[in-house]
């Protein structure tokens, strides 16, 4: 039986996403009352994996891995809803927790890795950049993905961009403008408009599909 069609739509309670690409295969699942998405990256080459954001529901992330080698689980930020998991997954598979070091102590376990922008983390042969977006959180991070020729750019964005606007400052003017102009430098001001936009909650977008709205956000203040 052949694979959907990827489109990034999924509800909490049903089957992953998964997408096939040249040198990684990525799957999203949402998990939790908070619809939390989590992604699984896989390298094709080496089958070591690396899981975005535990955010709940130990057993359905223990599902989405088993058979695969998970050497790493990356937390996008410190809120609650992104890493109820993160302690249970770490523990059954022995794999590094890996976070920006501003958030670490709002985590449950100890980090094997801290990470500042413009650092990498690999998955097998694949690498993803990280990039350091301040404001949602202190320490909330992307992860960028330049693929192969004919696999694109993709983008873990944590709660720091999504469809139709960055992420919640909590009405705080220094917040949010430190996170649309590191929104606007660091990923629109570097990637292609067909870069793929995987957010914390709900579904996916585009680069280019976003970047027309920026001076409506800047101007509305959220």
């Amino acid at each position: 039986m052949s694979t959907p069609p990827y489109t990034g739509d999924v509800e909490v309670g049903g089957a992953p996403q998964v997408r096939e690409l040249p040198g990684l295969t990525i799957s999203k699942v949402a998990v939790s009352e908070m619809a939390n998405n989590a992604y699984l990256l896989r390298c094709t080459a080496t089958g070591e994996a690396l899981l975005i954001d535990a955010a709940a529901e130990p057993d359905v992330l223990r599902r989405l891995t088993t058979g695969i080698e998970l050497r790493t689980v990356v937390t996008t930020h410190g809120h609650w809803d992104h890493h109820r998991a993160l302690t249970d997954v770490v523990t059954a598979t022995g794999a590094a927790a890996v976070a920006h070091p501003a958030d670490a102590g709002d985590l449950p376990v100890s980090l094997t890795r801290r990470v500042e922008h413009g650092d990498t983390v690999a998955v097998g042969e694949q690498t993803l950049e990280v990039v350091h977006l301040r404001g949602h959180t202190p320490g909330s991070i992307a992860l960028v993905w330049r693929g192969p020729a004919g696999a694109g750019t993709h983008v873990f964005t944590g709660d720091s961009l999504f469809p139709g606007g960055v992420g919640n400052t909590q009405g705080d003017a220094d917040r949010f403008a430190s996170l649309i102009d590191d929104v606007e430098e660091r990923l629109f001001g570097t990637l292609p408009d067909d870069a793929w936009v995987y957010p914390g909650h709900g579904k996916d977008t585009t680069i280019g599909t976003e970047r027309p709205h920026l001076a409506e956000w800047r101007a509305r203040g959220w």
